[in-house]
């Protein structure tokens, strides 16, 4: 993938997200991405090589590097970046949906029929709930890496001194000790606090949505209810109107009928 693929998905990915997500983007990209790209790999480099034990027993290194880093730092930080960022695609996915529904519509009925969409980005239906959905399984996705990190040193601190105790073939116990440990525990604490922010960020931006959609069905409704009760106003005050006529029409066929009675009879002579 080329940087002018890789600006085109960012510039979709913004295009589509809330304020929220605009700064979650900002912050996985330049707190995230680039110090991964810059700092980190070079702090990290080939760390094997700079793993140094106190024992020259074949293979006892490689084993006591096995036990304590099952997956390294750098190569965890690799995954969750890119697990992270897929969710964000399919928002995107879903409206490049959208588009070719509205383009296969022109092309079936011509370019003056009714839309589909009065905006093919604009967050209803569906492409509200895609948004939604891509939010949990982010915030799912950083949860469960921050988990994995944690799990692997029981917290997230980088020990200088390390013990192999019975790992064959390590004869009794071994000391390991890691290059640039506080190097490595700083850019760890820095990960991990970007990574927590980002979860921030994604549960104000769930919660903003939800708020958001509450208030626009709040609204509709109490528009809804005028309209029902201004309907209701105009019909009861229409069969008012026709009730007080109907009586003024029947007090003045009274009133002609009392006139008519209290007459003398005039007869023809």
């Amino acid at each position: 993938m080329d940087w002018k693929t890789f600006q085109g998905i960012l510039s979709g990915v913004n295009k589509y997200s809330t304020a929220f997500g605009r700064i979650w983007l900002s912050v996985v990209f330049v707190f995230r991405v680039l110090v991964y790209v810059v700092a980190a790999e070079k702090v990290w480099g080939d760390e094997q090589k700079d793993f140094d034990c106190n024992t020259r027993q074949p293979g006892c290194t490689n084993v006591c590097y096995d036990h304590y880093f099952p997956i390294s730092h750098i190569r965890l930080w690799a995954l969750q970046l890119i697990f992270v960022t897929c969710p964000s695609l399919l928002v995107i996915m879903h409206v490049a949906y959208r588009d070719e529904r509205e383009k296969k519509n022109r092309l079936k009925n011509g370019e003056n029929c009714s839309k589909l969409y009065s905006n093919t980005g604009k967050k209803h239906g569906g492409l509200w709930w895609t948004y939604l959905l891509s939010l949990f399984f982010k915030t799912g996705i950083e949860i469960g890496f921050l988990y994995i990190l944690h799990k692997m040193w029981d917290s997230f601190d980088l020990p200088r001194l390390v013990k192999c105790t019975n790992i064959e073939p390590c004869p009794n116990i071994v000391d390991c000790y890691i290059a640039r440990p506080t190097e490595k525990r700083v850019f760890t604490y820095f990960m991990v606090a970007a990574s927590a922010f980002c979860i921030i960020l994604n549960i104000c931006e769930i919660f903003y949505l939800i708020f958001k959609r509450t208030l626009n069905c709040m609204n509709k409704y109490k528009k809804s209810s005028k309209h029902s009760v201004t309907y209701s106003k105009a019909s009861t005050c229409q069969c008012h109107i026709h009730l007080d006529t109907i009586e003024k029409k029947h007090m003045m066929n009274k009133t002609l009928e009392s006139i008519r009675a209290s007459a003398p009879n005039l007869t023809t002579i």
